[in-house]
């Protein structure tokens, strides 16, 4: 019984404790926050971007010289074009009837299972 009465005092110290720390100004208005921000931005106290210290890249070559020799390492396949590597096209070997005789027998012989779960007709 000692342990619940000292466990609910510390438990309710608690509560008065972060009620005190509990801010008790009235929340700005929207158009205040609003105009702070626009101050502080104003003035370079919040900066802009993600990278605001970033130094700006100065290229020393001209611009058609970049682009050729862009051009010729994607020729020589030193560089990757688009999201993926590039790979060879699958070619199928059978022609195109013979491949939908099979997939109408294997159908018929109810060996393709139907829908994604795999479940028969």
């Amino acid at each position: 019984m000692n342990k619940i009465v000292l466990a609910t005092a510390f438990a309710l110290s608690q509560v008065f404790v972060a009620s005190a720390f509990a801010q008790t100004a009235a929340p700005a208005a929207r158009a205040e926050v609003k105009a702070d921000t626009a101050s502080a931005v104003k003035s370079g106290a919040i900066a802009k971007g993600q990278t605001p210290d970033a130094p700006k890249a100065k290229s020393t070559a001209a611009r058609a010289d970049v682009k050729a020799e862009a051009s010729g390492a994607e020729k020589t396949g030193a560089i990757a074009t688009g999201q993926a590597t590039k790979e060879p096209k699958a070619t199928s070997t059978k022609a195109r009837a013979d491949v939908k005789k099979e997939a109408a027998a294997a159908e018929k012989a109810g060996t393709i299972p139907a829908g994604e779960a795999g479940a028969k007709k």
